[in-house]
C-alpha cells in the first residue's frame, strides 16, 4: 500500500523517534512500496507519520537491480572520511542541498537473526545518514550548505 508522505514543515518531522518494539513487517513493506513509487532511495518512519526508529533503503535501484533493505533500531557506530553530495528529500520536494556526510559508516541494527553490524560506503552511507537524521528530527535544511567536494 502506498502511504502518504509527510511534508515539511509538519512537526512530526522534528520528533526524535522511539525504539521499535513490535512487528513492523507490514509497515516496512508499505514503506518500500511508497519509496519506490515516490521515487526515492530511502524513507524513514516519520516521513509516513510513524515515530519509531525504522527506515527503508535502496540506494542503487535507480542504477541497477532493486536491493530493498529494512533497518530497525539503527545506530551508526563508526564513521570515516568525508563526502559531499547533493541530496533531495521526499518530505521537502524540489529543495536539493549539498550536504557533507561520512564516506563510510558502520551501522548496527536489528535484523531477522538479531542485532548485527554492516559497513556501508559512498552513496549508501550518505543515504543512511540522511535517513538516520530523520529518526532524530533533523532535516537537510538543518545542515549548512557544503562546498562541493574537491576534484580527484
Amino acid at each position: 500500500m502506498i502511504l502518504p508522505i509527510v511534508q515539511h514543515p509538519d512537526p512530526i518531522l522534528r520528533v526524535v523517534c522511539r525504539p521499535v518494539t513490535g512487528d513492523v513487517t507490514a509497515l516496512a513493506r508499505d514503506m518500500l512500496d511508497t519509496m519506490y513509487a515516490a521515487p526515492g532511495r530511502g524513507l524513514a518512519g516519520p516521513q509516513v507519520g510513524v515515530t519509531e526508529r525504522l527506515f527503508v533503503l535502496d540506494a542503487t535501484w535507480k542504477d541497477g537491480l532493486p536491493d530493498p533493505r529494512v533497518f530497525v533500531n539503527p545506530e551508526i557506530v563508526a564513521r570515516d572520511g568525508r563526502q559531499v553530495n547533493e541530496e533531495g528529500c521526499l518530505s521537502i520536494p524540489e529543495t536539493p542541498r549539498r550536504v557533507a556526510r561520512p564516506a563510510e559508516i558502520t551501522l548496527a541494527f536489528d535484523g531477522a537473526s538479531g542485532r548485527r553490524e554492516e559497513r556501508f560506503a559512498g552513496s549508501a552511507a550518505a543515504c543512511i545518514c540522511h535517513e538516520m537524521d530523520h529518526l532524530d528530527g533533523v532535516l537537510i535544511l538543518d545542515h549548512p550548505e557544503a562546498e562541493p567536494a574537491d576534484p580527484a
